[in-house]
């Protein structure tokens, strides 16, 4: 052996030599000593120092680049990481709000999968309120989406199902071919292989599925749509903003009043305008939500209740 190295003496990136003249030099003499403390490291001088056997150790320089090797991995590693990015989609617009649950859980998914299989979401887009049968270029997330995927690299689009992406057939199948077209992959978090195989069988199913999913879609509006008239018919009114009569009732009882009023007067007379009706409305400190008296309309909206 030709001498001893120590990985705390390393300089330019090589570990340090330390003479053969000191490999002999007492049981760890001064100048061992000295010459292993250099390296800013007392505790491997201090470890020689507890041996009872001639000095002749070698500091292999496997360990001296044993850190900087961990850390190129760590790089690349990072490097491997293929970016991506993230698309919610809501429909209904009363699921939609810091209330509400839809976009967090679908970004849960997302994020959960794209930990597990290597992907970093570098953004998210978010179209709320937009119904899964609109042409995918009619949704302005979705294209802003598309304007970022195009010139940031990230070629992978990440979503929590595949009925997120599109509930119509149609619409799944010609969104899939575009994005496909422009070298776009998407992956559902759900079903990763949904639009990535093309078999035969794997395109199938995928028309399956989607039938099924607007096939779902059109069943669940159907059922709204009979539970509102079932309701509509019981109350006279589900949907829509509410009356005057549901919001102010002692503001239509008083016009009806002031109509009745004025229903007994000389035909010269008449019967009081309903501009003169919501006059007197506003000076009995009525008036409409901008502070002004109200609308004539709104006043025979009113009677009409």
């Amino acid at each position: 052996m030709s001498g001893v190295t120590d990985k705390g003496g390393v300089e330019g990136g090589r570990p340090r030599m330390f003479p053969a003249t000191f490999m002999n030099a007492g049981p760890y003499g001064p100048a061992v000593n000295g010459l292993l403390t250099k390296g800013g490291h007392p505790h491997r001088r201090n470890d020689l120092a507890s041996m009872s056997h001639p000095l002749c150790v070698t500091f292999s320089s496997d360990y001296a680049t044993s850190n900087s090797a961990s850390n190129g991995r760590a790089k690349e590693m990072a490097t491997e990481m293929r970016k991506a990015v993230a698309y919610l989609r809501t429909s209904s617009a009363a699921n939609v709000g810091p209330d509400k649950d839809s976009d967090k859980r679908q970004l849960a998914a997302i994020n959960a999968f794209a930990k597990a299989n290597g992907f970093a979401v570098v953004d998210v887009y978010y179209d709320a309120a937009v119904s899964g049968a609109d042409p995918v270029t009619e949704r302005p997330g979705f294209m802003d989406m598309l304007a970022r995927v195009v010139s940031n690299g990230a070629k992978t689009i990440l979503v929590e199902s595949p009925d997120r992406f599109a509930r119509d057939l149609a619409v799944q199948l010609a969104g899939h071919d575009m994005l496909k077209g422009m070298g776009i992959a998407l992956i559902p978090a759900t079903a990763p292989d949904f639009f990535t195989a093309d078999t035969p069988t794997a395109v199938l199913v995928r028309q399956v599925l989607g039938a099924i999913a607007q096939f779902d879609k059109a069943s669940t509006v159907a059922k709204l749509a009979a539970a509102r008239k079932r309701k509509r018919q019981v109350n006279g009114k589900c949907e829509g903003r509410k009356g005057h009569a549901e919001l102010r009732p002692d503001v239509v009882r008083l016009a009806k009043e002031l109509r009745h009023a004025g229903a007994g007067r000389k035909p010269k007379g008449g019967v009081p305008s309903l501009r003169a009706i919501a006059a007197e409305l506003a000076a009995a400190g009525h008036v409409n939500e901008r502070g002004q008296p109200f609308n004539p309309k709104s006043v025979a909206a009113m009677l009409a209740a």
